[in-house]
């Protein structure tokens, strides 16, 4: 665990990050072979469940997923998300990040901040669970998507946020919809790596939810890059299938385990 964990400092200001989320053990399998990190992300919520957001996403739901993912997984650093509600203070953070990492076998646990949590990241780390910080757009505290860090006062803020999730011994922390010159300061004030969703080329690496890249989700903002469409091939084969069953080509001989 500290190995992946060390590599993955030792890429700050040197090698790209790469990260993408998974939420089963085929995902999983191929993402491994090319990331750099794994994350299984409260994003199931959306992607998988169909929920509005991801504040309902249990704990139970998250280690589940967890478990398939890891069977995936052979190198790369597998980070859970801890859900809204698992770590509203010190004791509660501690005793969940210890459940998920007991049952999950994970490198990491993953938190997103209210500006307030700096003390629970800290708790954590001191339990040696490595934490990954969270900053900007929260989708677990903030109900309004909004792109920060355009005036002073956020600017002020942001700074501030990912310094403190540092100091409060965190090995990473991702920037979510932050303007590009404050990804640029904050990349460059920190000695920890920054993935960015949303937040421009400055990062050290990037995360974007997997589903989307392919075109599963429908959720296609300007942030994310539509690398295929994988929507069409499922519904193009489904279409097929569907006509050979009703014509009664499928089975046909070929496809009988037994006989004629």
């Amino acid at each position: 665990m500290l190995k992946k964990i060390k590599k993955i400092l030792e890429k700050k200001n040197k090698k790209k990050i790469v990260c993408l989320t998974a939420y089963s053990k085929n995902i999983s399998n191929i993402l491994d072979k090319y990331c750099d990190i794994v994350l299984v992300g409260d994003s199931m919520a959306n992607v998988l469940y169909g929920m509005k957001n991801t504040h309902k996403i249990s704990l139970e739901t998250i280690i589940q997923h967890s478990l398939s993912v890891k069977k995936g997984i052979k190198k790369s650093l597998m980070i859970v998300d801890m859900p809204k509600g698992s770590y509203r203070n010190p004791i509660q953070a501690k005793k969940n990040a210890k459940l998920i990492f007991k049952k999950t076998k994970c490198d990491a646990v993953k938190i997103e901040s209210n500006n307030k949590n700096f003390k629970i990241i800290k708790e954590i780390t001191k339990a040696n669970i490595p934490v990954m910080g969270h900053i900007g757009y929260t989708p677990q505290f903030k109900k309004k998507f909004k792109v920060e860090g355009k005036n002073k006062r956020e600017i002020k803020k942001l700074i501030k946020e990912a310094v403190s999730i540092e100091k409060a011994g965190a090995f990473s922390v991702v920037l979510e919809c932050i303007t590009p010159n404050i990804s640029k300061q904050i990349t460059e004030l920190l000695h920890i790596p920054t993935i960015g969703i949303g937040s421009s080329s400055y990062c050290d690496g990037q995360i974007l939810v997997t589903d989307d890249i392919l075109g599963l989700s429908g959720f296609y903002p300007k942030f994310v890059k539509k690398y295929v469409n994988i929507n069409r091939v499922i519904e193009k084969a489904v279409k097929k299938y569907s006509k050979e069953v009703k014509s009664n080509k499928f089975p046909n001989k070929k496809n009988f385990l037994y006989g004629k």
